[in-house]
């Protein structure tokens, strides 16, 4: 959902926000979240704290909805990330645009970067590559 917001913004203004967007979108639990009406959109729209641009409230919602049919088919979102794996860039961005909504390369690139299944956030040098090595990330098990 912050990837989403952060379309065409500085990450910097989206983690100046990142409390106000928890209390926005309550908790970032994706069942509330996937349940949220009209009403409660038309109030995100008039919440300064974040990000007030329809369309990507829409899509934090209609994600969340998505998400919850994955859970629900596939036992959790991890297990259905799993099952995808092992893909390049490329296969993720078009998977994830035909499953999600205002997904392009970017967002999903920095998604799966965050969650272990892209290789390239941290290099050899960086002091925290060992761990993350040790952790086995999907993209090290490809």
């Amino acid at each position: 959902m912050l990837e989403i917001n952060q379309a065409g913004l500085s990450w910097l203004t989206i983690l100046k926000k990142r409390a106000a967007f928890r209390a926005a979108y309550d908790g970032f639990r994706i069942e509330r979240v996937s349940r949220f009406t009209p009403a409660k959109r038309h109030l995100l729209m008039s919440d300064a704290g974040i990000v007030r641009n329809r369309q990507k409230i829409d899509a934090a919602v209609e994600n969340a909805r998505r998400i919850r049919g994955l859970q629900k088919s596939h036992g959790s979102f991890a297990a259905w990330l799993d099952l995808q794996h092992p893909l390049t860039k490329d296969e993720w961005v078009k998977r994830f645009r035909t499953t999600f909504v205002f997904t392009g390369g970017e967002i999903t690139g920095s998604f799966l970067l965050s969650t272990g299944y892209l290789p390239g956030a941290h290099v050899p040098e960086c002091p925290v590559y060992g761990r993350i090595i040790a952790a086995q990330p999907p993209w090290i098990q490809a």
